[in-house]
């Protein structure tokens, strides 16, 4: 399907026909990304976590383990706990 780019403000668009938005799930949100010199719209996910693993393995784990709150004091004692 042949569409045309319109001005938008500072910026330009495009009309997507409520028959391709429907057949997706496009709704209010979705995710540019720019990928082999074609334009990708997906549905923005809606998962609490998303991205999370890409944060993760960008992060120094040896830097970040220094600022972790230590499982046990070394002057804890357990002596006065009830299990």
């Amino acid at each position: 399907m042949e569409a045309n780019i319109i001005k938008v403000g500072n910026s330009k668009g495009i009309i997507i026909p409520s028959k391709f938005l429907k057949l997706i799930g496009l709704n209010d949100k979705v995710n540019i990304a720019v990928e082999d010199d074609k334009i990708v719209i997906e549905p923005l996910k809606k998962e609490s976590r998303i991205n999370w693993d890409k944060m993760f393995s960008k992060s120094d784990s040896k830097k970040d383990k220094d600022i972790l709150i230590p499982d046990v004091f070394e002057d804890e004692s357990f002596g006065e706990w009830t299990w």
